[in-house]
């Protein structure tokens, strides 16, 4: 029955968006990076990306992460500054312990911008974090 069935809430898990400087280009870029704030690892991770608006929307990007480590992180991918104009989603799931969690996190669209950053301390850089 649906009453039995238990949906655990996620905790200590977060997304963020760091800007960075790209050597290449000779440019700022915006990457996410999932955070495991858990005292334990979580294992199987999956990030599905992918950002729309009323009458756009991108690609639909899949990734496999494997295991993170406690109190560590992992890099997704590079935002381009043209997907910033719209709604970026984050599907994640992933096992702790023997239980399935998953979470959308979203930065809602134009919403990401250098003067909403914040120091995020496990990247040891400037960003935006969602939990």
């Amino acid at each position: 029955m649906k009453k039995d069935i238990e949906i655990p809430i996620v905790k200590d898990v977060a997304i963020a968006l760091a800007q960075e400087w790209d050597e290449t280009f000779s440019g700022k870029d915006w990457n996410a990076y999932i955070i495991n704030h858990k005292t334990t690892a979580i294992d199987m991770v999956l990030v599905v990306s992918k950002g729309y608006d009323d009458d756009r929307k991108t690609s639909t990007m899949r990734h496999s992460l494997g295991t993170l480590a406690a109190k560590s992180c992992a890099k997704i991918e590079l935002v381009p500054d043209d997907v910033l104009q719209l709604n970026n989603v984050f599907y994640v799931t992933f096992f702790a312990g023997d239980k399935l969690y998953e979470k959308n996190y979203i930065f809602k669209k134009n919403s990401v911008l250098e003067n909403n950053m914040t120091f995020i301390p496990i990247l040891e850089k400037e960003g935006i974090l969602v939990e």
